[in-house]
């Protein structure tokens, strides 16, 4: 820093002769002018960025060849960088980024069968995926403090918040399933009692246990809330409400055991059989390109009904290809980007239609 400040700034000449206003305190005069001159250095920096990037009288030279300000704008951008990691991970680990999904799902069947969008509906969909997920993250603590540890630490800080939150979004869901139908309480509570069963030991017996099932189960889940939420206010074709199911099932039964490759670890220990533990991970992978090949053949088929949103449906199709491949890699290390790329599929879907459709 010290040596910045000799190359970047001007030095006055100092009249190096005259009466001592101040008499030291001190006789390191070397260690506290050393401590002195870093201090005020650092104060420049870090404070007075912003007044060095526009005076001419503190930076000789032009935007780019100001190593100070290189340096202050080098550390804004870490800053922000780290802003939104961090809010990409409170999103994450309390359920709101997964509840994001459970708004954009229906949003997308919605519009795949050409009717107007109710977010009376979207929100409760959007509530009990939140309540679902935060009972899953409170049960399996033990599972996740081995390959998620940062979701663990904040499942038991805010243990008590987390049931709170779960009872209030649980009756925001029932009382906007309320305002609809019985059939709207039977499709918006669905995932949360497939959830119970899923996470919850009932006579020692729950969904995750049982290989296959497990995954069978969450696809189940969303594609029923997905496919059926719109049926809730509107008549369709059969085949349509098929179609619409089959691709929301595969896409997520996909996803699901996606996440499994990334618990796999922590379900070995556990004695929990998935999918990649019993097939192991280069089986399941031929497996689920396998299923996302399926999909090729539905957009076809489905082509006379969805024609509008065709190349949406082939960029989901490609981009299923591309995850696949890429979170199935020899090595690779899976974090919280899984949630990004597999989570924020339809979240991603919605704006794409909102922006070009």
């Amino acid at each position: 820093m010290r040596k910045l400040f000799t190359e970047e700034f001007k030095k006055p000449k100092i009249q190096l002769e005259g009466e001592i206003k101040a008499e030291p305190i001190t006789y390191n005069y070397a260690e506290v002018g050393t401590a002195f001159d870093k201090g005020i250095a650092l104060i420049i920096a870090h404070c007075c960025g912003l007044h060095v990037l526009t005076n001419p009288y503190f930076c000789r030279y032009n935007f780019k060849k100001c190593k100070i300000t290189k340096i202050y704008m080098k550390s804004i951008g870490k800053n922000l960088i780290n802003k939104v990691h961090n809010l990409f991970s409170f999103l994450t680990v309390s359920s709101l980024f997964i509840a994001m999904t459970g708004f954009s799902v229906p949003f997308f069947s919605f519009l795949l069968y050409g009717i107007s969008v109710d977010f009376g509906l979207l929100f409760a969909s959007s509530f009990i995926t939140f309540a679902v997920y935060s009972i899953n993250k409170l049960t399996d603590i033990k599972e996740d403090s081995i390959n998620l540890v940062d979701r663990a630490k904040f499942t038991n800080k805010n243990r008590h918040y987390l049931i709170i939150s779960i009872i209030i979004s649980s009756f925001a869901a029932l009382y906007l399933s309320l305002l609809y139908s019985i059939f709207a309480i039977f499709v918006i509570f669905f995932p949360f009692f497939v959830g119970l069963v899923y996470s919850i030991k009932i006579a020692n017996f729950r969904f995750k246990d049982i290989i296959c099932i497990k995954s069978i189960s969450v696809a189940l889940a969303w594609a029923v809330c997905g496919t059926f939420i719109p049926v809730i206010v509107h008549s369709f074709d059969i085949l349509i409400i098929y179609s619409i199911f089959f691709f929301i099932f595969v896409k997520m039964f996909i996803n699901t055991v996606l996440f499994d490759i990334r618990d796999i670890e922590a379900d070995m220990l556990n004695n929990v059989i998935t999918i990649p533990v019993f097939l192991g991970v280069n089986k399941t992978k031929k497996l689920l390109l396998l299923l996302n090949s399926t999909l090729i053949i539905w957009v076809i088929f489905s082509y006379t009904f969805f024609h509008i949103f065709f190349l949406i449906l082939i960029f989901s199709v490609v981009y299923g290809y591309w995850y696949i491949l890429y979170l199935t890699k020899e090595g690779i290390k899976i974090g919280k980007s899984i949630d990004l790329l597999l989570d924020g599929e339809f979240t991603m879907i919605a704006i794409l239609i909102l922006l070009f459709f």
